[in-house]
């Protein structure tokens, strides 16, 4: 049995944005940088005239994201992808057999300007292409497209496809309020179901008017985290995955311990329209979820079983659902049982990745 990372992530660098068409890179971001009294020097790109946050090499805890309790720090060349074959070494270090990558930027909001927006996606999805090859199909990643530029998304994804892309990175609330059931996404959804690649909501938002709201340090988990939850309950009070019957959903770091108290909130929403959950309703809706090891790993097995779940580490990030040695804990984690845990770790990340 192998093992996959369901959840690791790229940091962008300089280099991300130097794949630009010249016609472009006039939005190339600018940087900034911000020295602390204790010394530390923070990063910012500036795009669309907002700066935002960004972790760097050498940047010292706070500008490296540091590192979560309990984890270990990380190689700056592996981290940062400044060599990819020292990141391929660390995840031969840790056991894992792949490791699919999720961009850290678009966790939050980035521009409103639509050109701008194509061209970050498409220089972000060319670097990672370059990833994907000098990694030698170790690390697969997600795509991410240009949702205020939708005409523009279609060859990007089919681009991304072709070179190692096995996702579509979407936030549950994205710019301009669009969310997961939007009519504009649904050629999008069309084309990942060709394509075999899942629709993947990730922690974070694409929302300007929600991370203004929930900007601050202590609401962390409202910005981040209620997207993705209304994404899933909003996929079963649509009726989406049975417009788009292909079509695969990954509901990606977000914990899973709200499963339970979800799928009772439907069913009871769905009694009230004279309508029921199924028995098995991740699987009947092409869902899959990520765990956690603080989750109650017992409890949702026995609500959901083990053939929707995946885990990763949350690799790069420091905050609470980095774990970097999650993969070998959850082997031999008895809280389920072996064969569930199988494939968890393989079986069911090949199964909605499309390895």
């Amino acid at each position: 049995m192998g093992i996959i990372d369901a959840d690791a992530h790229v940091i962008e660098i300089d280099q991300t944005w130097a794949y630009m068409d010249p016609s472009e890179r006039r939005y190339m971001p600018g940087t900034a940088y911000q020295t602390l009294e204790s010394g530390e020097m923070l990063k910012y790109w500036i795009i669309g005239g907002r700066a935002i946050k960004t972790a760097w090499p050498g940047g010292g805890p706070r500008g490296e994201f540091g590192v979560f309790i309990g984890n270990v720090a990380l190689p700056p060349d592996s981290k940062f992808m400044l060599d990819v074959q020292a990141r391929v070494a660390h995840m031969d270090e840790l056991g894992v057999d792949a490791q699919v990558l999720f961009p850290s930027m678009w966790t939050g909001p980035i521009t409103a300007n639509p050109a701008e927006e194509a061209a970050l996606c498409r220089s972000y999805n060319r670097w990672m292409a370059d990833v994907y090859a000098e990694g030698k199909g170790r690390l697969r990643w997600a795509a991410v497209i240009p949702v205020l530029a939708i005409d523009q998304a279609e060859s990007q994804l089919r681009f991304a496809k072709d070179n190692g892309a096995v996702a579509v990175n979407l936030r549950g609330v994205e710019v301009g309020g669009r969310l997961i059931n939007d009519p504009c996404f649904h050629p999008l959804y069309e084309w990942a179901a060709e394509l075999d690649m899942p629709i993947c909501p990730h922690s974070g938002t694409g929302s300007f008017e929600l991370d203004a709201i929930f900007g601050s340090p202590l609401t962390a988990f409202e910005r981040n985290k209620f997207s993705g939850l209304s994404a899933f309950h909003t996929l079963f009070t649509s009726g989406l995955p049975q417009r788009f019957p292909k079509t695969k959903w990954g509901i990606i770091e977000f914990s899973a311990d709200w499963i339970p108290y979800m799928l009772n909130d439907l069913a009871r929403r769905l009694e009230r329209r004279g309508d029921s959950l199924s028995e098995n309703p991740l699987a009947d809706n092409n869902i899959w979820v990520t765990v956690q090891l603080n989750d109650d790993l017992a409890q949702i097995h026995r609500y959901v079983g083990g053939d929707r779940l995946v885990i990763g580490t949350d690799y790069g990030h420091a905050d609470s659902a980095t774990e970097i040695h999650a993969l070998s804990t959850f082997q031999n984690d008895e809280r389920m049982p072996p064969e569930s845990r199988a494939r968890i770790l393989w079986d069911n990340p090949k199964e909605l990745y499309g390895f």
